[in-house]
């Protein structure tokens, strides 16, 4: 089919519930993608900050290919080895002790809420304004952005302050508060980065009234921070972290990490997921760790997305309507003085796929196996189109 075809038959079909590009990418290799009528682009979307290891990597296609002779799914009442392989080795690049597997970044953090709850017997949660937690109705209560509330009577239990500001926090504490759930970084407000204080400071606050700090690490997890995750960025390590997106190298998969402790609080029947941790999804997930460790692509993400960065810092030289660059590593927001949804639709025409995040802010989050030689065509072709 060709690309009008294939969306003709998709706004046919297909519950409307996304703002498509008119683009229906049917081919990808590495940092490049490919439409229906075989035009190539430079991927700096990557699936939203999902295909950190690139697009259809050997190994990983590798692990799938093996695992689905094998075993392709069963059931979490029996034990699952590449399920325990993968749990083991999360645990030993994380912070954490114990390890949940879901489906989605949504998932881990309805999971994380439950958790905390149970485990601290509280229920209000504390979450920042302008965050992104999921779609389900709890984590839809969690995200504070209206916007995305609207018209679904979503739970309360939920306090809404300003991000970056760890006295708001605070003051917002109360005898029945559970938690503190946070973003490291904000990616869909427009790639906010908070003072390198703020998570230590939340840390602080956590501890001295006895609440648990929640880190959504769904975007920023496994080296798009040139860290392996954010939290390592701030010196500040969180109770619980959710993590999603780039865990399993496209194939959906969510896990929650916790403390020993806390993690002791679910006991069976309290939390569940049919398809969570697979053998199949759990044998990807455990070759794309792999990959970014073997070929250093947390160290990479950090080195190239400075480059990146500086790059497009350049920029502002000649580009008056640049109002900021910022990020760590390759998750970079480029904010613009007006909107720019027409950027994306230009970039598109040029070979490159971007994002317009927050109305005004070009979210870059490309591949981390992205190279110098890629990023000069990037640059170049966000000079043209501003």
């Amino acid at each position: 089919m060709n690309t009008k075809e294939i969306i003709e038959k998709t706004n046919k079909y297909v519950m409307n519930t996304y703002g498509r590009q008119e683009l229906a990418l049917t081919k990808a290799h590495g940092c490049n993608a490919w439409d229906a009528e075989c035009n190539q682009y430079i991927d700096c979307v990557a699936g939203i900050a999902v295909n950190n290891i690139g697009h259809t990597h050997k190994k990983v296609v590798e692990a799938i290919t093996k695992q689905s002779k094998e075993l392709i799914h069963c059931s979490n009442i029996y034990y699952i080895q590449p399920q325990a392989e993968l749990a083991q080795k999360l645990v030993e690049i994380s912070s954490h002790d114990k390890v949940f597997f879901s489906n989605s970044g949504a998932e881990s953090n309805e999971g994380a809420i439950k958790l905390a709850r149970k485990y601290t017997g509280k229920k209000n949660i504390i979450s920042m304004k302008n965050s992104f937690h999921g779609r389900t109705l709890t984590t839809l209560a969690a995200t504070g952005q209206t916007k995305y509330q609207k018209g679904f009577f979503v739970p309360e239990d939920f306090t809404y302050v300003k991000y970056n500001d760890s006295q708001k926090a605070n003051d917002a504490i109360t005898d029945d508060t559970a938690a503190i759930l946070v973003e490291p970084i904000q990616g869909e407000s427009g790639v906010q980065v908070p003072d390198k204080n703020y998570l230590k400071e939340l840390r602080k606050i956590c501890n001295d009234n006895e609440i648990l700090l929640i880190f959504d690490e769904v975007q920023t997890g496994f080296g798009r921070t040139g860290k392996m995750f954010a939290e390592e960025l701030f010196n500040a390590s969180p109770d619980i972290t959710t993590c999603a997106k780039a865990i399993a190298g496209g194939l959906p998969m969510g896990a929650i990490l916790a403390k020993d402790e806390i993690a002791s609080a679910f006991n069976p029947g309290d939390h569940a997921s049919t398809f969570g941790g697979s053998p199949l999804v759990s044998s990807a997930a455990l070759a794309t760790i792999n990959v970014i460790e073997d070929e250093n692509l947390v160290e990479k993400s950090a080195t190239n997305g400075e480059y990146l960065k500086e790059k497009l810092e350049e920029l502002m030289n000649t580009h008056e309507d640049i109002v900021e660059v910022r990020g760590y590593g390759l998750m970079i927001g480029v904010e613009i003085d007006h909107p720019c949804g027409d950027l994306v639709s230009k970039a598109q025409n040029e070979g490159l796929i971007l994002n317009c995040a927050a109305g005004n802010v070009l979210r870059l989050v490309p591949p981390l196996i992205i190279t110098k030689e890629e990023i000069n065509k990037v640059v170049s072709i966000i000079d043209k189109i501003l």
